[in-house]
């Protein structure tokens, strides 16, 4: 996978951490601040390898243009983050279908809320599309898959996130690069330390830019001197989108794609989920592959930006899934397991840890084996 604007993350960042706002004054000034809130892996931990690692770092720092005051106060209170390397290791073991994925991402819920947060910041979204030529809808759609609509921006501070990965050496000169960048950030005074919080892997604010595509792209749209997408006005945040999306070729009036049938433009056709749906798409489907180099990523922020402007669901479904259960078998499997009292976490037809343990605990209730596997007979023995 090449560099995208956030290659580290994962596909679906709106399902992650809990909002938190920034109120504070610009400037390196400040403490970086725990949140309270934070799992206990996410806070910072004793580790004298990365303190030593972060002492010689410190001595490299001043030649990007780092002061000595922001480099005290930017590490003043941050430390080791033990869950951050825990999630980078895990990121990539559960992969979603398309089905899934778009269940998820098109969700009732998802769909309100995005009509909801386009009808409240309409203005803004409009001068941004005659501004930029991005669809409105499309800067939603990346806001609601991003951040649940800046509901779950994060509050992991992001030089503790940075650092730590920078150190752990997986990936570490490329998170020395967003370190770098996110203490160019506070050199700049658009945030300070304290208000400087995101995802564990170091994106930040309403649409989870990491540090160097802020620096590229970001946007100063309220005219307060501040790029501040960590802001609950998320103003700067849609602006700085429209900008990324636009400088990486999108065409003004140009559909992302949509699927295949009547009414779909011309474009090269495409279907990620065999039996599934079949798509075309455009070049501009490329251009929200920028933010994010997955197809299903792509098909998500189109579909929801269909969705939030009036359209229809898909037409075309889904093949059964390899235990041979649709999703309405697998809706009903959830609603059946929830009214016995097995908790599901959701009755949405996708099969995920929750619904599994789900099953498991049905299963040894009833003297089976817990293999977690749903199926046609299990859905039978629930009546």
């Amino acid at each position: 996978m090449s560099i995208t604007r956030r290659h580290f993350g994962v596909s679906l960042a709106a399902l992650g951490l809990a909002a938190c706002s920034n109120t504070s004054m610009p400037g390196p000034r400040g403490t970086v601040s725990v949140a309270s809130g934070l799992p206990d892996d996410l806070k910072p931990a004793p580790n004298a390898a990365y303190d030593a690692w972060v002492a010689s770092f410190r001595t490299r720092a001043p030649a990007q243009g780092i002061s000595p005051e922001t480099l005290r106060v930017a590490f003043r209170g941050t430390g080791y983050l033990p869950g951050v390397v825990r999630r980078d290791r895990n990121q990539t073991e559960f992969k979603r279908s398309l089905e899934d994925y778009l269940a998820i991402a098109v969700s009732d819920e998802r769909v309100s809320k995005g009509q909801a947060a386009f009808a409240r910041h309409r203005s803004v979204l409009n001068a941004l599309e005659a501004q930029y030529g991005v669809d409105a809808e499309i800067i939603t759609a990346i806001w609601g898959l991003e951040s649940f609509f800046g509901e779950r921006k994060g509050d992991v501070p992001v030089i503790s996130a940075t650092s730590t990965l920078a150190f752990d050496g997986r990936r570490g000169a490329f998170f020395e690069k967003q370190l770098v960048a996110a203490l160019q950030i506070l050199e700049n005074g658009d945030i300070t330390p304290s208000g400087m919080i995101g995802s564990w892997a170091g994106a930040m604010g309403h649409t989870q830019f990491i540090p160097t595509s802020y620096l590229a792209f970001a946007v100063d749209y309220t005219g307060d001197g501040r790029r501040d997408i960590w802001s609950e006005d998320p103003s700067d945040s849609l602006a700085s989108t429209a900008a990324y999306l636009a400088r990486n070729g999108w065409t003004r009036g140009l559909r992302w794609g949509g699927e295949a049938g009547p009414g779909a433009p011309s474009g090269s056709e495409i279907q990620p989920q065999p039996g599934g749906p079949r798509f075309v798409v455009t070049s501009n489907f490329g251009v929200i592959k920028r933010y994010n180099n997955a197809d299903a990523y792509a098909i998500g922020v189109g579909h929801l930006a269909d969705r939030i402007g009036g359209g229809a669901p898909l037409r075309a479904s889904f093949p059964p899934d390899e235990f041979g259960l649709t999703k309405d078998d697998r809706t009903r499997l959830q609603e059946r397991l929830t009214a016995r009292g097995f908790d599901t976490g959701g009755t949405d037809g996708v099969i995920g840890p929750k619904s599994r343990g789900a099953i498991s605990d049905y299963q040894r209730s009833i003297g089976r084996p817990a293999t977690g596997d749903p199926s046609q007979e299990l859905l039978r023995s629930l009546g």
